[in-house]
């Protein structure tokens, strides 16, 4: 099952992430009405981990059993070849200075997120892929084991416990109540277990979603709204709380199940191919947009562009992020796709 108003939501995700790395000081998304939302666009990876658990579920969830080999390469083939082409690029810039093989074997593998001052190395961007991977593999045992043996209800509790004590313990090593020697913030905000309450999150969405589906196929866009600027309003007012690990999930999954129930002339027009297309190459605009970066650099900008960054920060990073999308999307047509139909086409 496809629902295809929400691939767009990749795109928005995708485009305010790259505006957070790389466009939050222009002017355009450094004054009073917007900074807010900018410098705190980085929740689009939040988004992504939720979205990603409700898709799967979406995908596997009437299935009776799923074969953890067969799921894995599956996986892999979606998301594999262009971000081991963003290695590559990296490599490429870097190709002067030492390499690292440690930092690049945890890379290739996809688990540097896994161990201390290594989810940053080589692609940055590929933190949150390594976090993924984890999800992947749990991911058939908790559809064997868990979801198809437990009542919603049930499973409802445990998750919402989870994501509860998820937060109170990731809150505890920001404020510096706890400490561990071994691991600092930054492994921290980055480690797969201090996101997996986001995954399990849209997994609960998901279940829900495909348990309510024939029941609330309706216009809900007030209802889309209301939480849209109700996450405005988090943003705005954070309280000094942190949302790099999921706190906002309680936001997030209802949006997806509302944006998935809904059904008017918004669904419609961001159903059609172009927005679709956009939302299919959104993983390339994110895994692509540090290397991109690194490529054209502001030296290459003043040869090849005509255009100083530091007189036109906003034009430049314009024109970065058109070629980024451009790259993206013929990567996504004439790299990712072929690859991903001949990995899937292997037998294992």
């Amino acid at each position: 099952m496809r629902i295809e108003q929400l691939t767009f939501t990749r795109f928005i995700a995708a485009i305010l992430i790259v505006v957070f790395h790389y466009g939050r000081d222009t002017f355009l998304f450094n004054n009073e009405y917007i900074s807010f939302v900018s410098r705190q666009a980085n929740v689009g990876v939040s988004y992504f981990f939720v979205l990603s658990g409700f898709v799967m579920i979406i995908a596997y969830g009437n299935r009776k059993h799923i074969s953890f080999l067969r799921f894995l390469q599956n996986r892999l083939a979606r998301i594999y070849p262009v971000y081991l082409f963003a290695i590559i690029l990296v490599l490429y810039v870097t190709i002067n200075n030492d390499i690292n093989f440690k930092d690049l074997s945890l890379n290739l593998t996809m688990i540097q997120s896994w161990f201390p001052e290594k989810a940053m190395t080589l692609n940055k961007p590929g933190w949150s892929l390594s976090v993924e991977f984890f999800f992947y593999i749990l991911f058939p045992l908790l559809m064997n084991r868990l979801y198809s043996k437990t009542n919603f209800k049930t499973l409802t509790l445990w998750v919402v416990s989870f994501w509860v004590i998820s937060q109170l313990i990731f809150h505890l090593f920001v404020f510096k109540i706890i400490e561990l020697t071994f691991y600092d913030m930054q492994d921290i905000f980055y480690h797969p277990i201090m996101h997996f309450n986001t995954f399990l999150i849209g997994n609960l969405a998901g279940l829900f979603f495909l348990k309510y589906q024939k029941k609330y196929t309706k216009n809900f866009r007030l209802e889309i709204l209301l939480l849209l600027r109700l996450l405005i309003i988090i943003l705005k007012f954070s309280l000094g709380l942190n949302y790099h690990n999921g706190l906002l999930s309680i936001i997030f999954a209802p949006l997806i199940v509302l944006i998935s129930f809904n059904h008017d002339r918004i669904t419609k027009i961001v159903s059609h191919n172009l927005f679709v297309f956009l939302g299919e190459i959104s993983y390339g605009i994110y895994i692509l947009q540090f290397p991109i970066w690194a490529i054209l650099s502001n030296y290459r900008m003043r040869k090849y562009f005509g255009v100083n960054h530091d007189e036109n920060p906003l034009i430049t990073f314009t024109v970065r992020l058109i070629i980024l999308i451009l790259i993206a999307g013929l990567s996504y047509n004439y790299f990712e796709k072929p690859l991903r139909n001949k990995i899937k086409r292997l037998r294992i």
